[in-house]
């Protein structure tokens, strides 16, 4: 046997190349500092590399995030033990690495060296592998969904010091970011049609980042998002028009997005398996409105999904448990589509599969599928929409499919607040805008409650929705306190690092949705924004090893507490406003 050596041309596109020389620069660079740390000797030193490193894996960010998104979800992520659940059998047990690790143990007390060098040597072996193994092809569609997600991740991550939690250099590594933004709109200047449109972007990009030279705890985010992050999102949608760019599909951010907080922003489609599923989806909808209703798909017709999320109420039931024979509060359902797993303890990955834990439980629907598919058959109306909607194909599902539906169109996105940061009307007071740059900034609820959705699906590419252990109490306590008997998520695989830990719920609407937490233990947003302030379970006595809260205790005033307060209440919807 013999083989003959074959050697492969590959074109490099002029664009694709100059983008990985810039890439590759930045790269070398963060190895550099970064291997550089564990050859100093005082900390001073270890943290002045370490901000040099971070500056260029920031300056890198726009281009890995959008190539390589497992590599920069794990260099990038908390300092928090990473648990993966797949099944049964299948339960991954991860310390994390990374840049946040890294800043983190610099600035340990303990000065753990060991595990200092250990973050270091793995964070550097993997900046190594990507430096051996990245091919940059982008076509322009890629371009500009890479600069259209960079957008929306500084408005929604990088300004509310989500990923700096030590040194709180979250606005100082905005501007890296968008500085890479114009480094790749000017390796792209050719491609503009209309020089207007590239001069406009690239002045909105510099002003942007003049307007981030701010102190942290002060800065106006509402005016950023405003006057920077929603122009810039109009000038990329001028810009993929100016070159004439199709797209393949659409990812969670919609194609046409041209501001942070519009309705369409997010593609509400992206978060179901059944994206395709959309001819006649209006009166699916109607039909899943009229199963939502209805008492028939509970085994003694006296409870349907309208009984624990009654829609005055922003479809929660205003009790701390819907009854005695249940243990958690009912959630919300407006904005619940935009999630990655469902009930608070995650354990369901659809809507669909949603309806499916209510139907079986005994002490909700308590009755089987295949029960609740002849009820719904017996009904002439039903049976006409299964025919027609559906062809009266895959009828369990389908039925299901509708309820999902209707749920999925339970987002009104005209709240005071939303009216106001669209430009529709100019009615917030200072206080609300006040506290909604508390919110996204010193009060850091927005680390955790992400905009635009305020939930814990993670912008932009929206493929995770966290859980966290906050250490909520059994009872409103701030002497005695003793964490609430429900193990959460721990119920699902067993796994104890996951103990007390509940998914991240929407914001929206809070001021309707009370009491508050899953067990509904505090009856007012003043009780919950109190807790937050103390540190959560930790700053009333509760010692839970993972507790996820990034800090001890946020020191909020009175005014600010009140402030913050004031602006969730105006984030609710219009329907639920009592007139």
């Amino acid at each position: 046997m013999s083989c003959k050596k074959q050697t492969e041309t590959v074109n490099v596109d002029a664009t694709d190349q100059n983008i990985a020389l810039f890439y590759n620069s930045e790269l070398e660079r963060c190895i550099t500092f970064l291997d550089s740390i564990a050859m100093s000797n005082t900390t001073a030193e270890r943290i002045s590399y370490y901000k040099k490193a971070r500056q260029h894996f920031k300056a890198m960010e726009p281009i890995l995030a959008s190539i390589d998104k497992n590599n920069y979800k794990s260099l990038n992520a908390p300092n928090i033990l990473q648990v993966q659940e797949e099944d049964l059998t299948d339960v991954k047990i991860r310390n994390p690495f990374g840049f946040q690790v890294i800043e983190e143990l610099l600035h340990d007390e303990d000065e753990d060296e060991a595990s200092l060098r250990n973050a270091l040597t793995i964070t550097s072996d993997r900046l190594k592998l990507l430096q051996r193994n990245t091919h940059i092809k982008l076509k322009d569609y890629h371009l500009i969904w890479l600069l259209r997600d960079q957008i929306m991740r500084t408005a929604a991550t990088g300004i509310t010091g989500f990923d700096s939690p030590v040194l709180g250099q979250a606005l100082t590594e905005s501007q890296y970011t968008t500085q890479t933004l114009i480094a790749l709109i000017d390796i792209c200047k050719d491609k503009f049609s209309s020089k207007a449109i590239y001069e406009d972007l690239r002045a909105s990009f510099k002003e942007g980042i003049a307007a981030l030279d701010s102190d942290f705890d002060t800065f106006d985010r509402f005016g950023f998002i405003k006057n920077y992050t929603d122009p810039q999102l109009k000038l990329v949608l001028k810009t993929q028009e100016d070159w004439n760019v199709s797209f393949p599909f659409e990812m969670a951010i919609s194609n046409n997005t041209s501001s942070f907080f519009g309705a369409n922003t997010v593609n509400v489609l992206y978060f179901s398996d059944y994206k395709s599923d959309t001819l006649y989806l209006k009166q699916k909808e109607i039909f899943g409105k009229a199963l939502f209703n209805d008492q028939v798909l509970s085994r003694n017709n006296d409870m349907a999904c309208a009984s624990c999320h009654i829609k005055d109420k922003a479809f929660t039931d205003g009790k701390k448990t819907f009854d005695a024979r249940q243990v958690r509060n009912s959630p919300t359902l407006t904005y619940s589509a935009y999630q990655q797993s469902f009930f608070m303890d995650g354990r369901a990955g659809s809507l669909e599969g949603q309806v499916v834990g209510v139907a079986e439980n005994h002490d909700e629907f308590n009755l089987p599928m295949d029960s609740i598919v002849r009820r719904v058959l017996q009904n002439p109306t039903y049976q006409v929409a299964i025919d027609s909607l559906y062809g009266r194909k895959r009828i369990d599902f389908n039925i299901r499919h509708a309820i999902a539906s209707y749920v999925r169109s339970l987002n009104s996105y005209d709240s005071k607040f939303d009216k106001n940061i669209e430009g529709i009307e100019s009615s917030l007071t200072a206080e609300e805008k006040q506290g909604f740059n508390l919110f996204m900034g010193k009060a850091a609820c927005a680390t955790c409650h992400f905009p635009p959705l305020f939930n814990g699906t993670v912008p932009p590419h929206y493929n995770d929705t966290e859980v966290e252990l906050l250490g909520v109490p059994g009872a409103n306590d701030t002497i005695n306190a003793v964490i609430s008997g429900d193990l959460g998520r721990y119920n699902v695989f067993g796994t104890k690092q996951r103990k007390h830990f509940f998914k991240t719920p929407t914001v929206r609407n809070v001021n309707v949705t009370g009491p508050y937490m899953h067990n509904g233990v505090y009856t007012t947003l003043e009780d919950v924004v109190d807790f937050y302030n103390r540190g959560g379970g930790k700053g009333i006595g509760i010692h839970e090893e993972f507790q996820t809260l990034p800090f001890d205790e946020l020191n909020l005033t009175i005014a600010e507490q009140e402030s913050l307060v004031a602006f969730m209440k105006t984030l609710t919807d219009a329907d639920f406003i009592e007139k």
